[in-house]
């Protein structure tokens, strides 16, 4: 081939790729700057990724903690009796208590002194001592029957230096029938229960080795 044949190949040549570069340039379009942006893209089994909304989007620069819940008196008197004793929990001792405003209850309407010297402090066994001899001088006698606990919740605690003092209320239907000598009753009707709301304290040496708390005071709310 000679030089002349060469040179006009190259022109066709050159003429075939600037007609094929004005036919894709017609097809594909110029970019202006108003062009959409191109799709996201994803392998395919998986979700597209999706912008979260403005409202889900937490800043959390300014972000504030919770406030703190504050202790309360009863959390804070629980929780120093807990540190002075190991072995203290709120419903091992609300179950005790229960079974001893029981036993408290039928043992002083039977007159039950021995039963109830171990369950009080000194203070509170003389009280219940008085009354106790009282009816018995005035010839009267108490029947009482606890029907049923309805509820029993810690009201107070607290801890003096190794003293515990934990006050119970309780709220309790009873029966209550007192009668004098002659068996007639002068206080309750022996066939209604009324409901009856104490505040009983009990106490124990956080120190010694016996795990018993007694009952150190007593009173009676009106519902």
């Amino acid at each position: 081939m000679t030089d002349g044949s060469q040179f006009i190949d190259i022109i066709l040549f050159a003429m075939v790729a600037l007609f094929l570069g004005l036919r894709l340039r017609s097809v594909l379009g110029r970019r202006t700057g108003h062009e959409q942006p191109p799709a996201d893209v994803h392998f395919r089994g998986q979700p597209p990724v999706v912008p979260p909304a403005a409202d889900n989007v937490v800043d959390i620069a300014n972000r504030r903690p919770a406030p703190a819940i504050a202790e309360t008196p009863l959390d804070a008197g629980l929780r120093e009796v807990a540190q002075a004793d190991p072995n203290f929990t709120p419903e091992g001792f609300l179950q005790g208590a229960t079974a001893a405003f029981e036993m408290i209850v039928a043992a002083f309407a039977k007159d039950d002194l021995a039963t109830l010297r171990p369950l009080l402090s000194d203070e509170v066994f003389g009280n219940f001592s008085k009354a106790i001899e009282g009816r018995k001088q005035a010839g009267e006698t108490c029947q009482s029957e606890l029907v049923k606990i309805v509820t029993a919740e810690i009201n107070e605690a607290r801890l003096d230096k190794r003293m515990a003092e934990i006050t119970v209320r309780f709220v309790s239907q009873q029966v209550i029938v007192i009668k004098d000598k002659e068996d007639r009753v002068i206080e309750g009707d022996p066939s209604r229960a009324v409901q009856i709301i104490d505040l009983w304290s009990f106490a124990r040496d956080t120190r010694t080795t016996n795990p018993n708390w007694l009952l150190v005071a007593t009173r009676s709310l009106d519902e």
